[in-house]
């Protein structure tokens, strides 16, 4: 699937845009724990080159993503495009992809019932936002130095990586009860290396709310209409 995905990549123009970024993080004189790259797919060309990949994104994103990660670690290495990456575990890939299958399976209604939802996977979803809060900051990834000065993970190395996953939460990729796995000394962040990016909160209610506003009638005697929190990252 790597070399899948290296096809797709410099076929789609992908991997232009790939050295393209990996020219500024190079040019830049920042130094980073985390190396974020957004790689835009499309679901139907990657299948009609490999059945498997293409249902590998769509239901695996998360595990996908670490397909394409290993993909572009290897470019960067080969090309010699960032000196500064150290490990793979420094590079963190999004994958976003231009639409859906247009089936209902990926849609999330926030009106049926039950909610089947369990899978880590893409869904489409429209309604309309009601509140949206400010621009907050939040850390996309961080780099932990073991506090026992004799140990090889003390300095200068890229061992312990958190990068945020979708999903998690704050406290997921920064906290102070992290441990060093050769002498389980505490880890203290690097807060040089800390990598900073935007987030928004959006309350989301589903578009038939407007019906009931409207005084429509129903044939059910009576129904709720709940919101739904969405993370902008």
């Amino acid at each position: 699937m790597r070399e899948i995905a290296l096809v797709y990549l410099d076929r789609s123009g992908g991997l232009q845009k790939f050295v393209h970024d990996c020219k500024k993080y190079n040019d830049s004189n920042q130094s980073y724990a985390v190396y974020r790259f957004i790689i835009s797919i499309n679901p139907s060309d990657i299948a009609e080159l490999d059945a498997t990949l293409g249902n590998y994104i769509l239901h695996n994103p998360i595990q996908a993503a670490q397909i394409f990660q290993s993909v572009c670690f290897i470019a960067i290495k080969t090309l010699s495009l960032i000196e500064q990456l150290q490990t793979e575990a420094q590079i963190s890939i999004l994958l976003k992809p231009t639409h859906l299958p247009p089936l209902p399976s990926y849609v999330l209604s926030l009106s049926a019932f039950p909610f089947n939802y369990t899978s880590q996977r893409f869904y489409m979803s429209e309604g309309i936002a009601i509140a949206m809060g400010t621009v907050t900051k939040y850390t996309q990834g961080a780099r932990f130095l073991c506090t026992e000065e004799t140990c090889p993970f003390s300095e200068g190395r890229f061992r312990y990586i958190r990068v945020h996953m979708p999903g998690a939460t704050e406290s997921a990729t920064v906290r102070n009860d992290f441990v060093c796995s050769l002498c389980s000394s505490p880890l203290q962040e690097d807060m040089k290396f800390r990598v900073l990016g935007d987030k928004q909160i959006v309350e989301m209610i589903d578009a038939k709310v407007l019906n009931a506003l409207k005084g429509y009638s129903s044939d059910k005697s009576h129904f709720r209409i709940q919101t739904l929190t969405v993370f902008l990252r």
